[in-house]
């Protein structure tokens, strides 16, 4: 799995910052409805304030209301708040525009060289991504959240039965000399938030919901009255990656008429910034370490190697960027499968061409998503989502080649069994089972493995402990460093009405990054979507299955060796070991670095090969090494032999 980006988060009382760790293009609001005493600054502690007994649910949202101007609510039709915006190193503005009888919402950010929109209109959540394709959004946590941020918009939690939502205390919480009365509300198909209301003031302070995988920290301050509504002037987004909070400044609000639920459904847009001529375009492609990677020209140069990935975005390296005398603006932090995150800078470019193709003056995100020593050569840049959903593209592993289609120029006549399949966020959802359990599975390209299952998945159906054979080691590395997996075999895969069997399963271990977000069960790479040719129509949300006529060698099978592997200085780098693995056998240790196989000096160029020979050569087959450790060097013998 690449990095997860995203474009701004928006203004009101429910979803992230603009950009809080850049994971969801569908990131949600901060603006809130609540209210304050005027002029009290929540930032401000009183000078003595204790500790108090929590009242009730009713009682705090009843002291709430008579805060908030709750009487001066009724008949209040729209309201239409503007924000100043800093943070990720970039400023600008967002706009939030709300029905505050039944929530529906538009939230849009503009911040030099991005903008975007999410919106939800009841029953459609939206993004309009910086590259300004409108997608519909029903995958994963997506229509959970909008219908949550849609529940604060209305205040719901005013009404008699709380508008259906589940409400339970969670008692009180102190922080400094403040004290806060604390909610667990969950809206009717919501998901569950947390609601913090300071118990001097009774205001609402503070929203804690987890989105995707990150637990989103929204306070409120500076509130100021509008036609007797207190509305939080200064709103501060923590997306709890460890980096600075992304804070909007209200500087005008109004109520305005009421507006059909029909102005907050998904905006027409336009892909008049696209060439192609003869409405198709075939480029041929490598398949390294169960990558695709193309030629790409930037602004006229190149040919840079970019990684094909529907996991992905549009993505400059810094190298790349550098290169092409482009400087990006601000500094935001991506994440991916592994654990940490990267900086991220954003810039727009005159010109993307993959093949005929041309798509012009667009943003695209800055950062460094991989490295030579992960791939054994440099990742020049990545096309993703910002491509993919212009165009109906084919991914042909057989004849190594990738087709882009206008739509309208496309039949679906030979393309496979059709998958229908849904948005998160950026990514491909489809519905499926694995080893007869029913999920939701990302397709993702920029995947070296067949699928990985999700720590949430794996615990919640006790994985481990129904497929107890398998291997524990580093299977994967992406933004945020590597991924570590349980490895087992599993006995069937189906996407739809398409069943594959002898798939192999990585058990996520990891307690962050992507797999460990609970909104999805498995993540499909190209190691297992190479048994086909793959089209995706992101318009009419449909992946075409065509298996290859040609089996493929290393479909259903596990690497031999035990151990991982990363290119050094003219030798491949020992960087995990499995226990009691091939490897291990021989006398391989982390750290040691093989600086010859079968007599052969190694160079880093050689390493998806290398990778891929560990994984089809057959068992009981010997590789001979030499092998570095500090000054010492060491003649070894590694017996490949099935793990799994």
């Amino acid at each position: 799995m690449k990095p997860k980006t995203s474009s701004m988060g928006q203004a009101r009382h429910g979803h992230a910052g603009i950009n809080a760790l850049m994971l969801a293009c569908a990131m949600t609001s901060a603006a809130c409805t609540s209210a304050l005493h005027a002029a009290e600054n929540l930032t401000t502690p009183p000078a003595a304030a204790s500790a108090q007994q929590p009242a009730d649910a009713a009682q705090v949202l009843a002291a709430y209301r008579r805060a908030a101007g709750g009487d001066a609510w009724r008949g209040k039709a729209t309201l239409q708040a503007l924000y100043a915006y800093s943070g990720n190193d970039l400023s600008g503005t967002v706009t939030s525009i709300s029905d505050a009888r039944h929530g529906y919402f538009i939230d849009a950010f503009d911040t030099d060289p991005t903008s975007g929109a999410n919106g939800y209109d009841g029953q459609l959540p939206w993004m309009r991504d910086q590259s300004g394709a409108v997608t519909p959004e029903q995958g994963g946590d997506r229509v959970q959240l909008a219908v949550n941020e849609a529940y604060r918009n209305a205040n719901l939690w005013w009404l008699p039965g709380h508008g259906g939502a589940a409400i339970s205390s969670l008692g009180s919480k102190q922080e400094g000399e403040r004290s806060y009365a604390v909610l667990q509300i969950s809206p009717q198909g919501g998901k569950p938030f947390e609601a913090w209301f300071d118990q001097q003031s009774h205001l609402l302070a503070r929203i804690v919901e987890v989105q995707l995988f990150l637990t989103i920290t929204i306070s409120y301050a500076d509130y100021r009255a509008v036609d007797g509504i207190m509305l939080a002037g200064s709103i501060k987004t923590d997306s709890g990656t460890g980096g600075p909070p992304e804070l909007q400044t209200l500087t005008q609000a109004s109520f305005l008429p009421a507006r059909p639920a029909s102005a907050y459904s998904p905006p027409s847009w336009s892909r008049a910034n696209l060439s192609l001529p003869g409405g198709s375009t075939t480029i041929p492609f490598e398949l390294l370490n169960n990558h695709v990677y193309a030629k790409v020209f930037i602004n006229g140069k190149g040919p840079f190697r970019f990684i094909f990935d529907t996991g992905g975005h549009n993505i400059l390296t810094p190298a790349t960027a550098a290169a092409l005398g482009l400087k990006p603006k601000g500094d935001a932090q991506s994440g991916g499968a592994g654990e940490n995150t990267v900086s991220t800078g954003y810039l727009k470019v005159d010109q993307i061409q993959v093949g005929a193709m041309t798509m012009r003056d667009t943003p695209v995100f800055v950062l460094n998503f991989s490295s030579a020593k992960t791939e054994g050569f440099e990742e020049e840049g990545m096309i993703g989502f910002e491509v993919f959903r212009r165009f109906v593209t084919t991914f042909d592993y057989g004849a190594q080649t990738l087709t882009l289609t206008d739509p309208a120029k496309f039949s679906p006549a030979e393309a496979g069994r059709p998958v229908p399949f849904k948005f998160y966020d950026h990514s491909v959802q489809v519905v499926g089972t694995v080893d007869g359990v029913p999920g939701r599975f990302n397709i993702d390209t920029g995947s070296r493995s067949e699928i990985t299952l999700t720590k949430p998945f794996v615990d919640k159906n006790k994985w481990r402990d129904s497929h107890p054979h398998g291997a524990l080691a580093i299977d994967g590395w992406g933004v945020g460093g590597p991924s570590r997996s349980y490895v087992v075999r599993g006995k069937e895969l189906t996407l739809g009405d398409v069943r594959q069997e002898n798939v192999i399963n990585s058990l996520a271990l990891q307690d962050k990054g992507a797999f460990s977000d609970a909104n999805f069960e498995g993540n499909i790479g190209s190691g297992f979507m190479k048994r086909f040719i793959v089209t995706f129509d992101y318009g009419k949300q449909i992946m075409y299955l065509k298996p290859r006529a040609a089996p493929v060698a290393d479909s259903g099978v596990y690497d031999r060796s035990g151990m991982w592997i990363n290119a050094g200085d003219q030798a491949f780098e020992v960087v995990d070991v499995t226990p009691g693995g091939p490897a291990a056998a021989s006398g391989l240790q982390v750290g040691d670095r093989i600086v010859a196989v079968d007599g052969v000096p190694v160079t880093p160029a050689g390493l998806p090969d290398f990778r891929k020979r560990l994984r089809t050569e057959a068992a009981g087959s010997t590789v001979k090494v030499s092998v570095l450790s500090a000054a010492e060097k060491r003649e070894l013998q590694i017996v490949l032999r099935d793990q799994l």
